[in-house]
């Protein structure tokens, strides 16, 4: 087993490199891509040092199993092709492919097969902010069928990469030291405040972020639900939360959706407001499990109900969500 990680010097591109080694994943060899300013880097992986090759359209994946990708969708656009000629499986977390029609949006806990139908060698890992509600979703949807969704998510830092997260950190320092404020990878400052916006608007007024969340749940799920969300930039530094109402066919109680939650696999229920247990990003980071709690009646809807979750944006938004399928492949390949 050949594998290997493009964008490897890229905060996702870590986190493989930290999953792959603490999951034991079957790769006998591992080779790390990157762009010109990463060629050359050097990172740990099992004892041994690996050395970040310049990406190029030439025959470097002739015998590489697994790719996961992690370099931004005008990337893996322009190399999708390269990666793939050689019967390379392209795992991608880049929003290029997501809803193009022969190409699997996976989330193994809620679709796992359909990534053995990949017609184009490519699967396509969904936005890290609906990965992590649809992971809470499919217990409910088992329940009752899900036909509307109210969503606001509070997104950490980690959302837009490495350096975003390093802006934050330095924000922080720069107001402590009383000196001007670098902005640069958000577009004001995120210290001490909130963006209700993520990524750009569309035409309709939501944007790029939220169309996301309403897209890819109807398509991991296979579901006609109707999902409206409105996305935040919140200054934590890591892990996502969001807070959702939802409306199924049927009345369900809370006690049958905690039931469904606290046995549903990639799902810690915490939901003990007696104690002021729930989850927050503060401590849901570097965790696998999406954490969820705060479920109770919806008061405006007979059929409702209200969750709140968090999870790990970088693990089971990101890196971990496209190892596991890698892993389901694997179990299942003939």
């Amino acid at each position: 087993m050949k594998v290997a990680i493009v964008g490897a010097s890229g905060a996702v591109g870590q986190e493989f490199l930290r999953i792959l080694g603490e999951r034991d994943f079957p790769a006998d060899e591992l080779v790390l891509f990157g762009s010109e300013r990463s060629a050359g880097r050097v990172y740990p992986f099992r004892g041994k040092q690996l050395e970040v090759k310049l990406l190029q359209h030439n025959d470097d994946f002739r015998d590489i199993d697994i790719a996961f990708t992690s370099a931004g969708a005008g990337t893996s656009r322009e190399f999708a092709d390269t990666i793939t000629k050689y019967g390379t499986v392209m795992i991608d977390n880049s929003s290029a492919f997501r809803m193009d029609e022969d190409v699997p949006l996976v989330v193994p806990e809620c679709n796992a097969a359909d990534a053995l139908n990949h017609p184009r060698g490519i699967i396509a890992n969904p936005n890290c902010t609906t990965i992590i509600m649809v992971t809470v979703l499919q217990p409910i949807e088992r329940l009752s069928h899900i036909t509307r969704i109210h969503v606001a998510s509070y997104q950490s830092a980690s959302g837009a990469g490495a350096q975003a997260m390093a802006e934050l950190q330095q924000q922080y320092k720069d107001l402590v030291e009383g000196k001007p404020v670098t902005i640069d990878k958000f577009a004001y400052q995120l210290a001490y405040n909130v963006i209700p916006q993520i990524d750009v608007f569309t035409d309709n007024a939501y944007t790029k972020e939220e169309m996301k969340m309403f897209n890819e749940t109807r398509k991991i799920l296979h579901s006609d639900v109707r999902c409206s969300a409105t996305c935040v930039r919140i200054s934590s530094l890591r892990s996502h939360s969001e807070a959702v109402w939802l409306e199924t066919e049927s009345p369900l109680s809370v006690k049958d959706v905690r039931d469904a939650l606290e046995s549903a696999p990639g799902v810690t229920l915490q939901d003990d407001p007696s104690s002021r247990s729930y989850p927050m990003p503060l401590f849901t980071g570097g965790k696998d499990n999406v954490y969820v709690g705060r479920i109770r009646k919806d008061l405006a809807s007979d059929n409702g109900i209200c969750l709140w979750l968090s999870g790990d944006q970088i693990r089971k938004g990101a890196a971990l969500n496209a190892v596991q399928i890698a892993e389901y492949l694997i179990a299942n390949s003939k």
